[in-house]
């Protein structure tokens, strides 16, 4: 019998995302196979304090994304490059083979937590610092793609909240308006207005949690969600699942908490010809940004089977709503050989 990997599952933040980022690590954890991985839990608290663990009890309380946390006083070291497995401190760490961050939002898939794997000398799933520290910037990602003409949807990027009038931005985009942090995932202050008062309201919040905002145009069309898997030669999975929004948007209580926020339509029902462009143009966006791994790559598609590529999620979820597995499964790969590919993924690119 070859020897067991040890994985090391990271889960938590200090983003606004920590919880539902613990409700994945313990979907993944469950699902993980002992007979091929020994699994070591890490969990970052919300002042990014480090803490271990090695069975599921760590993670409690996951059946409420609001409650959920991780059970343990137990501190983790950070250990040294090539640290000696004898060494006391960082010890557990340093017998870690492949790291799995599944650390949603800033400092978790940003770039920075996967600059610190770098320098570790460990393999990890997801996107290295390119890629996740690109995909993270929605203004740069809309820059990239619109270079290769990609289509996205007409935005202006603020830098402080007296730069665009409510006027002069539903003069250049529209009388319904989106406002966005940047730098920010799963949908987290993000607001959808159409006065000057909920505009104003929206900028303050945006800028509340970071420097850059995006204002962009409104699109009406269905969203569509495509899974692509792979580092060199990445594929689109096959089945394309498409969000029914049953609120206003599909806000970050629709993607993680509401279950009865949004329908998962799986499979979209699309034209063959136009799944086939949008699952291309989404492993072309892909490469692009210099993604590897993994990403879920979303999609708005007009009733003239035109389409815009929104959003390019390098640490999709993997709750139990989450479209990236669920596509990938519908597909024909299952949750736990969705998980052995990310990991032979790892591997591979460390080679």
């Amino acid at each position: 019998m070859s020897k067991k990997i040890t994985i090391g599952l990271i889960s938590g933040g200090t983003s606004g995302e920590h919880e539902v980022s613990l409700i994945s690590a313990y979907n993944i954890q469950a699902a993980l196979d002992r007979e091929k991985y020994d699994v070591l839990l890490i969990g970052i608290d919300k002042n990014g304090a480090w803490f271990l663990g090695s069975t599921p009890e760590f993670l409690e309380n996951v059946e409420d994304v609001h409650q959920v946390k991780f059970n343990t006083e137990k501190l983790a070291l950070l250990p040294q490059k090539n640290l000696a497995r004898n060494e006391p401190s960082g010890s557990e760490l340093a017998k870690v083979d492949v790291y799995f961050p599944i650390t949603h939002g800033k400092l978790g898939e940003d770039g920075a937590l996967q600059g610190l794997l770098e320098l570790l000398g460990k393999p990890y799933v997801g996107a290295d610092v390119y890629g996740s520290a690109i995909c993270m910037d929605k203004d740069v990602t809309k820059r990239l793609l619109m270079e290769r003409g990609i289509p996205v949807a007409r935005y202006m990027l603020l830098r402080n909240q007296e730069e665009l009038p409510f006027t002069d931005a539903v003069l250049e985009l529209g009388e319904t308006l989106f406002v966005k942090p940047c730098r920010e995932g799963s949908s987290l202050g993000v607001s959808k207005v159409r006065t000057v008062e909920e505009y104003l309201t929206a900028l303050q919040e945006a800028f509340a949690v970071d420097s850059k905002v995006l204002v962009e145009e409104s699109i009406s069309g269905r969203e569509i969600e495509c899974s692509v898997l792979g580092n060199d030669k990445p594929e689109a999975a096959p089945i394309l699942g498409e969000i029914v929004p049953l609120r206003e948007f599909y806000s970050y209580e629709a993607k993680y908490v509401d279950e009865d926020g949004a329908e998962l339509v799986i499979p979209a029902e699309i034209d063959s010809e136009v799944s086939m462009q949008i699952r291309k143009t989404a492993v072309e966006a892909f490469q692009l940004t210099e993604c590897r791994s993994m990403a879920r790559v979303d999609f708005f598609l007009r009733a003239d089977n035109s389409f815009i590529l929104n959003e390019i999620n390098t640490l999709p979820g993997f709750t139990n709503i989450s479209m990236y597995p669920k596509l990938w499964e519908a597909s024909g790969l299952s949750y736990s050989e969705l998980l052995d590919r990310l990991i032979e993924l790892a591997l591979e690119y460390r080679k």
